[in-house]
């Protein structure tokens, strides 16, 4: 029988492979972005300028804390090691949008403050959204442009809203390779941990599409321990 591949103890629940944290649980992609995010310090759109600091942390709150958050559905394949794991997720539709010509994690920024908004109700239907997690990006080899997605919860998977810079798409059903960390996860971080997981898969001999990477954050800024991250790449 599939299991979700993770210890017990390990902050996710084996029965839903979904993690147990019920509170504080938004991506962040470094303690120094998350500050940037809460405080509309960096470089926002015009939306996440005009919100004073306090308005945009009350809204954080508001969104993200006391919530059971939901997560793509997978289960655990053969292979569960020390270093690495391989899923079978199931076909699932993401809220995405493409940001071009940044840093990776101005890129992470912007793409949140993107899909947040769009969760607000900044869409067709003016629909507010729950928060799901993992929040992913996209890193391809050589390329400044980073896609940034949200999980479409399962309420919204047959018809979610569109707007005009969020899209929607059908991640179709996928083995990926795992390796899971901890920490606040900069993407010098997940870049590291990422050639180890390539590194780990070549010496196993397992084939994987080596141009693209995903990262995946779990956690809200305000959470301090037992951070959760993890690095994909798509077995081939």
């Amino acid at each position: 029988m599939a299991s979700d591949g993770h210890q017990q103890g390990s902050g996710w629940d084996s029965t839903t492979s979904t993690p147990k944290h019920s509170r504080f649980l938004f991506w962040s992609p470094s303690s120094e972005a998350s500050e940037t995010a809460l405080t509309g310090n960096g470089t926002l759109d015009g939306e996440a300028r005009a919100l004073s600091s306090g308005e945009m942390i009350k809204s954080f709150k508001q969104r993200f804390l006391s919530l059971e958050l939901q997560s793509p559905r997978w289960s655990s394949a053969e292979i569960t090691v020390q270093d690495y794991e391989l899923r079978h997720y199931e076909t699932a539709k993401w809220a995405s949008t493409v940001i071009k010509g940044k840093m990776q994690k101005e890129a992470l920024c912007q793409g949140f403050w993107k899909l947040f908004y769009y969760i607000q109700g900044k869409n067709e239907k003016e629909m507010k959204i729950e928060m799901t997690v993992p929040v992913t990006c996209l890193v391809k080899s050589g390329c400044t442009d980073f896609k940034v997605s949200f999980f479409v919860p399962f309420e919204h998977q047959e018809s979610p809203p569109t707007a005009p810079d969020v899209f929607i798409e059908e991640r179709k059903g996928e083995a990926i390779f795992v390796r899971s960390f901890g920490g606040f996860a900069s993407p010098e971080k997940y870049a590291e941990e990422a050639q180890a997981l390539a590194r780990i898969l070549k010496n196993a001999g397992q084939p994987f599409h080596e141009d693209f990477y995903y990262t995946a954050g779990y956690d809200s800024p305000f959470k301090l321990f037992n951070r959760h991250n993890e690095v994909w790449y798509f077995k081939k």
